[in-house]
């Protein structure tokens, strides 16, 4: 996919035309090569005999070809599409070479299999439907959505899940007396087949309480043939949700029903999703505890699919340890919004403590990417952060290898957006096999440096200026544990920059609001990256 350089188009939203800004001249992530390049992650979990789908997302001239050596027994490799599909009985780690070719020339990248208990080996990339379709969510504002994510060449960097929030649910009912679909949604296994098919993968939502924060019934009841009284009672629309009696348009929502009930449907509702095909779940009640967290990541276990269990809101710190054996993902902070107060209280204001709890196949959760076009529900704007303090953000989530789920309406993603989005040097960094969180370094009051150890033993260095006028910032890489000549990339722009000796300083010149960042390469020995992130002596 070529990245465009013009970001002014009008974009029509609730019936009116609306022009974007045009950040053209802030596009920093050069086209991608007509070359083919593999963009995947290197790493991929699965359980033992669980659906396996793989996408080798590549980017290049079309007709693209794609190959791999040392597929495991199970599985298959389409060669057209690049998905990877079947299953794997055998545990183990098995080690794949992956191939890209087109006309113009040939790619690889390696990549490693985990067959075994562990899921969600890099932080999950995708879109969620809140942030921009709030409760007017719609199976085909869902299909919009991934139709962009692939049209849009998305999907060739790696973005992956299309998750449904809240407002899909209907009542009780089929086989195992479980939720089921709103008129909005009329086929959810339709649904899930589809985006299958594009390599794309399913999520959805809900939460251990009687009713959900849209006004939609949870996994729990207080009648124990799965009835709700408010529903008997005709207090609700035409899409299940509850409405108030002074409220037929249903703009409020019952909060007497964020309560546990008598009787849990966690089971019911779990087998349900695994039939329909759901990859992802995000789980959602205030405040997350042991009990109903345990509930629902043994209901998801014993299904026949992986299902990646995320979260929210706002879990305890106290109970990292149970959210980091319990789920894949926790969300730490409550609802982000579209400006620089929240983007700097999530990224400099406590994600630091989580660093020990972060690990392959447990994240934790910064929340959504606010870029792109935004609104929560029917009122879409564009994001209101500026071009420096979208670059922070993505820098930001990619640095604390949060989960990257794009929150904007997907249709709608203008040039400057997709540049954010597709720079497969800062993807890389979110979803480096090693699996470490950034840490603080430095700080002081006008800036913040963030640093992240990376498998191959090269570092990524991110230097924030929280101040409102331009700094110069720098770091000298002898003192991040570095010795001999080192080379210095700007990972946005994809160049080197600088080639200096590790005691030598580096500074660079930092917007306001914005970040620098940069590599350190080739680095140590990932042997020492390693000792040196965990603070371990390594000798000179």
């Amino acid at each position: 996919m070529a990245l465009a350089l013009c970001c002014t188009m009008a974009v029509t939203v609730q019936g009116q035309q609306v022009t974007p800004p045009d950040y053209s001249a802030h596009i920093l992530t050069p086209p991608a090569p007509d070359t083919p390049r593999i963009n995947s992650a290197k790493v991929f979990g699965v359980r033992p005999g669980a659906p396996f789908l793989y996408n080798i997302a590549a980017t290049g001239k079309r007709p693209i070809t794609f190959s791999a050596e040392g597929l495991p027994k199970g599985l298959k490799l389409d060669p057209e599409t690049g998905y990877i599909r079947g299953n794997v009985k055998k545990r183990g780690t098995y080690r794949v070479k992956l191939y890209a070719a087109n006309s113009l020339g040939k790619d690889s990248r390696d990549l490693r299999i985990e067959v075994g208990d562990e899921i969600a080996l890099t932080p999950p990339m995708g879109w969620n439907s809140w942030n921009c379709w709030g409760n007017s969510v719609s199976q085909e504002k869902v299909m919009s959505s991934a139709k962009a994510m692939v049209e849009k060449g998305l999907a060739d960097y790696g973005w992956t899940y299309i998750n449904i929030d809240d407002g899909w649910q209907g009542v009780r009912g089929g086989k195992y007396n479980a939720i089921q679909t709103n008129r909005k949604f009329p086929d959810m296994k339709q649904l899930a087949d589809s985006l299958h098919n594009m390599g794309l993968k399913l999520g959805i939502y809900s939460g251990p309480w009687v009713g959900t924060y849209a006004g939609h019934i949870g996994t729990q009841c207080n009648n124990e043939d799965g009835t709700y009284d408010w529903i008997k009672e005709g207090k609700h629309n035409e899409n299940y949700k509850y409405v108030m009696p002074d409220d037929p348009q249903g703009n409020n929502v019952r909060k007497e029903h964020y309560y546990h009930g008598r009787y849990s449907f966690a089971k019911e509702d779990a087998r349900q999703w695994g039939e329909w095909g759901v990859d992802y779940l995000k789980y959602d009640w205030n405040p997350n505890d042991h009990y109903y967290t345990t509930e629902m990541h043994e209901a998801l276990l014993a299904q026949k699919r992986d299902i990646v269990y995320s979260l929210s809101n706002s879990a305890p710190y106290g109970d990292a340890p149970v959210w980091m054996l319990k789920s894949n993902c926790w969300r730490t902070t409550g609802d982000i919004r579209d400006n620089w107060n929240s983007i700097y209280k999530i990224g400099f204001e406590g994600q630091d403590r989580w660093v020990p709890f972060n690990r392959p196949g447990h994240w934790a959760d910064a929340d959504m990417l606010v870029l792109g076009m935004v609104g929560w529900g029917p009122n879409l704007h564009y994001t209101k952060l500026t071009p420096d303090e979208q670059y922070t953000h993505m820098t930001l989530w990619a640095m604390l290898a949060s989960p990257l789920l794009i929150g904007c309406d997907m249709a709608q993603l203008d040039p400057f957006t997709i540049s954010l989005l597709c720079n497969n040097e800062v993807n890389d960094i979110n979803q480096d096999p090693l699996g470490m969180q950034a840490y603080r370094y430095y700080t002081r009051d006008k800036y913040v440096t963030y640093v992240k150890h990376l498998e191959d033993g090269s570092m990524a260095v991110a230097m924030f200026n929280i101040s409102n006028e331009p700094l110069t910032i720098g770091f000298i890489p002898r003192s991040l544990g570095f010795r001999g000549k080192q080379k210095i990339r700007d990972v946005w722009r994809q160049k080197d920059v600088a080639e200096i000796e590790a005691k030598e300083r580096f500074d660079t010149q930092v917007a306001p609001h914005g970040v620098a960042l940069m590599k350190i390469y080739p680095g140590n020995t990932r042997r020492r990256a390693i000792e040196s992130a965990r603070g371990v002596e390594v000798p000179q």
